[in-house]
């Protein structure tokens, strides 16, 4: 296949300043920060990993009806995102807890992408301040949490 990876997803912020002090509390570096407090760019980016990015549009962008790219119905909280988490999944509750955040749902032991999207790892949910859905995974599998259908009720 010839598409190997993401390179970065967009999406819209509706709360700039309380997106970039959340995620930073999760440990991601902020790219772009100085560029857009400068009014230079209409983005900011968290970085994840040394390959991706997640960009997200200032509101004086995506509301603007000239911008075209992006999703036409795209508004804040529209993102469903999971990150591997490196550690134990108590410690990514622990993390959660720390920015301030709660816990959605989970844990719960669940089939991540690896391996084809056969590899087992147990997931944790959270929300950003703008309500996007975020989960942490951990690998392998803890085997202490039950893959439930019930959970993904109403995603």
């Amino acid at each position: 296949m010839s598409i190997r990876a993401f390179d970065h997803v967009a999406l819209p912020a509706g709360d700039p300043e309380a997106m970039i002090t959340f995620y930073r509390r999760l440990g991601f570096p902020i790219a772009y920060e100085q560029e857009w407090r400068s009014g230079e760019l209409p983005i900011f980016a968290i970085q994840v990993g040394p390959d991706a990015k997640i960009n997200f549009h200032d509101p004086k962008l995506w509301k603007d009806p000239g911008f075209e790219a992006r999703g036409p119905s795209a508004q804040p909280g529209c993102g469903d995102l999971c990150f591997v988490f490196e550690g134990s999944i108590d410690e990514a509750v622990a993390l959660i807890e720390q920015a301030g955040a709660e816990v959605a749902y989970g844990p719960l032991d669940q089939r991540g992408g690896g391996d084809g999207g056969r590899r087992e790892g147990t997931s944790v949910y959270t929300r950003d301040p703008d309500g996007n859905l975020l989960e942490l995974m951990t690998y392998p599998a803890s085997g202490r949490y039950p893959m439930s259908a019930k959970a993904f009720a109403g995603d």
